[in-house]
């Protein structure tokens, strides 16, 4: 990443001309950065300073980062590699991706409003790809479906891309180029642009935050012990993440305590997800269409994403502690999903486990009494899968996986600072305990006690009377 910083001072270093790129010039692109690290980077342009004129907050892109850009001739520059890559999913689960500048998704663009900016991709795929750009107002020529707005880039060539950021908002980029393949090998990434603030700092339908995050919803289907999804299928996915991280891989949120907080998500899954945050109320105050007028907004913890959607959702992070932050599909945390898979609940097992131990010594049963027992047993596994429900705290398995994290809100957090804090220790008097002693008789109905049936009210059976259309008097 120490490549970011030559793009600072680069302005002028390339003559190609604000309104259009030359063909010759092509040979003088911006150096393309890649990003190894799985973890969460922090902001890559510090809070006021953007090189434009322009100040803005940066966000912080979940297990992600942001993409440097250079000033060419008042134009903010990027370079965009769609290439192969290899996604750590979780610690040790590895899929083979494509992606952008090394990763999947591809970094974070930010940019502000009014920012005249030029993309510049380079498709090192082994097909022709396009990228749209989710969302934007832009010229028609720009809007990048393959074979209606351009001809798709082929494998080795670089297209450029450039056009006026118009509107603030959440947005995303992924091809429009054999989307069915493309997108379910990853390629997407996410786009923010800051907005415009008055002289007093002020913009009338986005507020000033302490904290912004941002991360993609994405599902895959990876068969256990393999390395690259299923790109055919519709329903079966097996595989939930956040920024094609599972948890526990998923990072943390963290913030200090008093924070207001921006969290923006978009979904190119194949279902919605709701989203939905422990211990706080927030306001949804955007989608990929902009900002949600004030008069529109209500409170919730709970907000469902639907397929090629953005939500941005703005809380105060006034209750400390660690709370969790999940999508509410249930089956969405857990991982790695199983299809077709019988119920054994209440199934007795004794008696029949002893003798298939003696054919396959590494059987384990599981079931009978719910599915609990995943989160603290450690079977054998094909070599590169993603276990489910593994996540662990400080009071044992959590028994969550893929699209969950936990948002920490800590009085100690400095400004700025978005490392992780450790375990919350709840003050005394204020968790859950066992009570212990005799605990009373629960009241029942009469017929649970076995009363008389003389003494039970007598089942009242209702009367039907059906009237036949056109017969008169007849029931």
């Amino acid at each position: 990443m120490q490549r970011r910083h030559l793009f600072a001072g680069a302005a002028g270093a390339v003559a190609v001309a604000a309104a259009a790129v030359s063909r010759h010039a092509l040979a003088a692109l911006p150096e393309p950065v890649n990003q190894s690290s799985v973890a969460t980077q922090p902001p890559w342009t510090p809070p006021g300073v953007t090189g434009a004129g322009r100040p803005y907050r940066p966000v912080v892109t979940l297990n992600g980062w942001t993409l440097p850009w250079r000033m060419n001739q008042g134009v903010k520059e990027f370079h965009l590699v769609a290439e192969p890559v290899v996604r750590e999913m979780s610690p040790g689960f590895m899929v083979n991706m494509w992606g952008y500048n090394g990763q999947s998704p591809g970094p974070t663009i930010e940019v502000v409003e009014g920012d005249r900016v030029r993309i510049f991709v380079t498709n090192r795929l082994p097909e022709h790809t396009t990228i749209h750009w989710h969302g934007q107002r832009l010229p028609n020529g720009m809007d990048g479906v393959g074979g209606l707005n351009q001809k798709q880039i082929p494998v080795g060539k670089t297209f450029a891309y450039e056009f006026e950021a118009r509107r603030p908002g959440t947005f995303m980029y992924h091809p429009h180029a054999d989307e069915m393949t493309q997108m379910a090998m990853g390629m997407m990434g996410f786009w923010v642009t800051h907005p415009r603030i008055d002289a007093r700092g002020r913009h009338p339908d986005i507020d000033a935050v302490d904290r912004d995050f941002c991360f993609l919803l994405n599902a895959y289907d990876v068969e256990p012990g393999s390395l690259t999804p299923k790109v055919n299928t519709m329903l079966d996915f097996n595989i939930w993440s956040w920024n094609s991280r599972v948890f526990p891989g998923i990072d943390t949120l963290n913030v200090r305590l008093g924070d207001r907080v921006r969290v923006r998500v978009g979904n190119l899954t194949m279902t919605n997800h709701p989203i939905h945050l422990h211990g706080h109320e927030f306001m949804v105050t955007g989608t990929d269409g902009g900002p949600v007028p004030r008069s529109a907004r209500w409170p919730e913890v709970t907000t469902d994403i639907a397929v090629g959607q953005m939500r941005q959702i703005d809380f105060l992070a006034d209750e400390e502690g660690d709370w969790a932050f999940h999508c509410h599909k249930s089956h969405h945390t857990m991982n790695a999903m199983g299809h077709g898979v019988p119920t054994m609940i209440g199934v007795d097992h004794r008696g029949m486990v002893g003798r298939l131990q003696r054919a396959a010594p590494e059987l384990m049963v599981m079931g009978e009494r719910g599915m609990a027992d995943m989160g603290e047993m450690e079977m054998a596994l094909p070599d590169n899968t993603a276990p489910m429900m593994t996540g662990t705290g400080p009071y044992g398995p959590i028994e969550m996986g893929g699209m969950f994290t936990t948002l920490k809100v800590r009085r100690d957090q400095k400004p700025g600072d978005f490392s992780d804090p450790g375990w919350f220790r709840q003050p005394t008097g204020t968790q859950a305990f066992e009570v212990s002693g005799t605990l009373p008789e629960p009241q029942r109905f009469a017929a649970e006690r076995g009363a008389p049936a003389a003494t039970q009210a007598p089942a009242q059976t209702p009367a039907a009377q059906v009237r036949k259309p056109g017969h008169g008097a007849h029931h």
